[in-house]
């Protein structure tokens, strides 16, 4: 578990001031034992069930930009308008359920290797993650 130390310097590192908000949102983020997915909305639910405090929008969604942009977090795009956070930045893949509204985390075993043929000039992969859509199966 982490401490309040780790999280000042989170913080620093992402170029925020360490305010007793953004502390709060350091444990909710990063004091649990297995990594999860969130949206900012999903994100103020807990806050606010497992800290008690109100915590304003904006700090909520500058922190958690500024620790994706640091590499602290992860940015999942969905579509054009739908985000989610991965508190776990290695490289995998995920399943993302469209009538349950939920990301889930796909492991690098139960996906055969991936072999893009096509290269740009002047550009290397840096990773591969594949997001793979479920729906109902209303057979």
């Amino acid at each position: 578990m982490a401490s309040s130390l780790e999280y000042i310097k989170k913080l620093r590192n992402s170029g925020l001031r360490p305010t007793k908000q953004r502390i709060k949102i350091c444990e909710v983020l990063f004091n649990k034992e297995t990594t999860f997915h969130f949206t900012i909305n999903d994100l103020v639910k807990i806050i606010e069930n497992e800290t008690k405090e109100k915590i304003s929008l904006a700090t909520i969604y500058n922190t958690v930009h500024a620790f994706e942009k640091k590499g602290y977090l992860k940015e999942i795009t969905i579509n054009s308008n739908q985000s989610y956070f991965d508190t776990n930045t290695s490289d995998h893949h995920h399943f993302f359920d469209i009538s349950e509204n939920k990301l889930i985390d796909l492991h690098e075993k139960d996906v055969s290797s991936i072999q893009i043929q096509k290269t740009i000039p002047g550009k290397k992969i840096k990773s591969v993650e594949v997001l793979v859509k479920l729906d109902t199966d209303n057979q």
